[in-house]
């Protein structure tokens, strides 16, 4: 078994190595990130577009969360033009299939040849959108190869289904044929994600990205799926920035991404001036979102995103043996020895530098934005999902409100949703949520450029 485990890992790290590259986003781009429910009450889009605020903040994009819980491919089809297409993307990403795939149908008596079917019914419904994303030339087209049910974890014995993870490998590798046929893009995070369950299973088989139902990644996995859309971006070992200094020849031996100014070196000191390209990337430490358990900053265990994609890194060689406090604007952020400041030291660990404290402020105002958003798309939801079924879509009248109660009492997802569109059918609130939205997108951006910043090495007495 362990060998197996082992080979799987080798395979899933080797295809991942072999991921066809993306371009990264640019100034002015409109990214619609179309999925089901992972994408719809997940957090992977959010956290990329946070990773853009703060490493680009001169560079403005915009991101949308285009997901509906449930969606098959057929549903997304159905939606493309009112929900997708209305929020005029230049760029779209679009992941399916684990619905697709199925659940309990796997424990009927004709299981197989009932999936056959249901699965040969999602490729004609995608041939159908494929041939909609071909008449758009002005939309860069991204696959991504979705997060994997897990179902080797043993955190639970329930949410089994046979055979529904072959199912939807093979739905993976028929998205993929279908990016490369196009000439689409395409992320591939079910190889990978599939890799480190395995891996991290090997040592705790309770372990999962997915730790709640073997389907929906928490916030750890939703930052795996992140490193991995920004890896694939090219954007791994871009530091935040690098500061080199030589105390003893009082030079400046490097500055990447940054500005270095004002050096000054005394008996026992060196200070300058220190302004960055970016900001650091702000790590979460609690749970966020209905359910979740995990925290993003879980992700560390298993994916070197420090290393990659977080480094604002302060090394100053040939200072005096002893140590030494760091201070920044007059506040100490930590000692070190001269060994180690030589050696170089983190920054963006240090979550009470002015610079951090700067980016938890983006993060939070993103995380209000995620969730103002998050009304919108469970409105969106009750529209197409459920109201357009009963020829109902777009009314939000008074009989569409009675509808929703009616159904509300055995219907598991309309009861979930019912609150929300009590608000959400009045075009007022709907407008006002997109005000605040907007609000809250142009305060990152006027807050979101580095400042310049007095750091003091001095040696401690």
């Amino acid at each position: 078994m362990k060998r197996v485990f082992l080979t799987l890992i080798s395979i899933g790290m080797f295809l991942y190595a072999n991921a066809q590259k993306i371009a990264p986003f640019k100034a002015g781009d409109r990214v619609a990130f179309v999925g089901n429910s992972i994408t719809d009450g997940g957090h992977y889009h959010s956290y990329i577009w946070l990773y853009y605020m703060t490493h680009f903040p001169n560079a403005r994009i915009t991101c949308f969360n285009v997901g509906i819980g449930g969606d098959a491919i057929n549903q997304i089809y159905d939606r493309f033009d009112d929900d997708v297409l209305t929020k005029k993307p230049n760029i779209l990403t679009l992941t399916w299939g684990m619905n697709d795939s199925g659940y309990f149908e796997w424990y009927r008596a004709d299981a197989q040849d009932f999936m056959d079917k249901k699965i040969q019914g999602s490729y004609k419904y995608y041939g159908m959108l494929e041939d909609k994303l071909k008449q758009r030339p002005d939309i860069k087209k991204i696959f991504i190869l979705g997060s994997p049910y897990d179902e080797t974890s043993k955190f639970t014995t329930k949410n089994i289904y046979p055979k529904k993870s072959a199912a939807f490998a093979k739905i993976i590798d028929f998205q993929q044929d279908a990016a490369k046929k196009n000439g689409f893009g395409y992320v591939d995070f079910y190889h990978p994600m599939t890799a480190i369950n395995l891996r991290e299973q090997a040592k705790d088989s309770t372990y999962s990205l997915t730790p709640n139902d073997r389907v929906h990644p928490d916030n750890d996995g939703h930052l795996v799926m992140a490193y991995l859309f920004l890896k694939a971006q090219g954007l791994d070992n871009q530091p935040v920035a690098e500061i080199g200094i030589n105390a003893q020849k009082k030079k400046v031996l490097k500055s990447v991404n940054c500005r270095i100014s004002n050096v000054k070196v005394v008996t026992d000191s060196v200070a300058f001036t220190y302004l960055a390209g970016s900001l650091p990337y702000p790590i979460d430490t609690i749970p966020r979102g209905w359910g979740n358990r995990k925290k993003q900053a879980d992700a560390l265990k298993v994916v070197p995103f420090m290393n990659e994609f977080n480094q604002e890194t302060l090394t100053v060689k040939e200072l005096k043996p002893g140590d030494y406090k760091v201070l920044i604007d007059g506040e100490q952020i930590g000692r070190w020895s001269a060994l180690q400041l030589a050696a170089g030291i983190n920054m963006a660990e240090i979550t009470t530098t002015p610079q951090y404290q700067q980016a938890i402020q983006i993060r939070e105002l993103n995380e209000e934005r995620w969730d103002i958003e998050r009304r919108l798309r469970m409105y969106v939801w009750m529209q197409f999902d459920f109201l357009k079924g009963k020829g109902l879509l777009h009314n939000d009248s008074n009989a569409a409100m009675d509808t929703v109660k009616k159904y509300a009492v055995k219907d598991l997802f309309v009861n979930g949703n019912k609150d929300n569109y009590t608000r959400a059918r009045y075009k007022s609130l709907r407008d006002a949520w997109q005000k605040e939205m907007d609000v809250l997108t142009d305060q990152i951006y006027a807050i979101n450029r580095p400042q310049n910043h007095h750091i003091l090495i001095i040696a401690t007495k």
